[in-house]
């Protein structure tokens, strides 16, 4: 098995990065066999593509939240890795369970 399992969606807070933001969070060696995917499909077409990080991060974004980690960006990257024979992939994890990330805010009046 690849991946610790094939998720849809993200069952984890927002938390607002951008991709300035996801910049500076250091990347670190996570498994592979521990990524819980956010998205059940792919285009094959990006993942056979040579320059498919051309333009993005190099590194996939991981969130972690109660202790799984999410794979939410790089899919395809994390892939290469295993049609490589790797076991372990560089990326940048977010720990949610230590960043405070409060939830969205309500606009409109206050209950009186």
């Amino acid at each position: 098995m690849i991946f610790k399992a094939v998720g849809e969606g993200r069952p984890y807070p927002e938390h607002n990065l951008s991709s300035r933001d996801w910049a500076n969070v250091p990347p670190r060696q996570v498994r592979l066999d521990q990524l819980i995917t956010t998205k059940a499909g792919l285009d094959l077409n990006s993942l056979l593509a040579e320059d498919s990080t051309f333009y993005g991060d190099l590194f996939p974004h991981v969130v972690q939240w109660r202790g799984q980690l999410y794979l939410e960006d790089g899919l395809h990257r994390a892939l290469r890795a295993a049609l490589q024979q790797r076991v372990i992939l560089h990326a940048r994890v977010l720990d949610l369970d230590v960043v405070d990330v409060a939830p969205p805010t309500r606009s409109g009046p206050s209950p009186t």
